[in-house]
């Protein structure tokens, strides 16, 4: 009787939990899908021709073969996933702030930043000489974002105040009105970039 009891617990148990994880849940998650096309299709990014570009959740190097940043191009932050911006070795440097290869490195990314942008070191943001814990973050800060404006506006031979504006239409604020800091998708920054005229 005790046994018979066990086995008819564990049969409902097992037919509730199909239902509900088996059909219902995966049923739910389709629906979404349905009602997100974007999302659940990874948010790809389009160029005028509709060929995809890329995806607004990951970064890009806009970078020559050599690794130099290109100017015509905003810059993202550095990237520790794989060889930059690889989703299949996702992970930042795990050196703590004392590490001297680290310290290096930001000092390197300083000075190749000021030189690139013709800026004092005190002016760059901590973002854009530090990587992102994923390694693929594609935002920047508006602060980083817009000390490149200078350097993109006379590389593509354009006004300033045009590329400021093409920064400013591209700054999301902050999530939930108070959480993290205002940033810029430099994926979406430079697809709008690449469509001036």
């Amino acid at each position: 009787m005790k046994l018979t009891r066990q086995a008819w617990t564990a049969l409902r148990a097992m037919i509730v939990l199909t239902i509900v994880l088996g059909i219902l849940y995966p049923a739910v998650i389709w629906v979404v899908g349905l009602a997100m096309p974007s999302q659940s299709n990874g948010s790809l990014l389009r160029d005028s021709s509709g060929a995809v570009v890329g995806s607004s959740l990951i970064g890009q190097s806009y970078t020559d073969k050599e690794g130099r940043p290109l100017p015509q191009w905003f810059q993202s932050r550095p990237s520790a996933a794989g060889t930059g911006y690889d989703a299949s070795a996702s992970s930042g440097s795990n050196y703590g702030p004392e590490n001297k290869e680290l310290i290096a490195a930001i000092r390197a990314r300083q000075a190749g930043i000021a030189k690139l942008d013709g800026v004092s070191t005190a002016r760059i943001p901590a973002d854009a000489v530090t990587a992102s814990a994923s390694g693929l973050d594609p935002d920047i800060s508006e602060a980083y974002a817009l000390l490149q404006v200078g350097r993109v506006a006379a590389a593509r031979q354009l006004d300033t105040p045009t590329v400021r504006a093409l920064v400013e239409k591209h700054v999301a604020g902050r999530e939930l009105g108070d959480l993290g800091e205002p940033v810029v998708n430099v994926v979406e920054l430079n697809l709008a970039l690449s469509q001036l005229h």
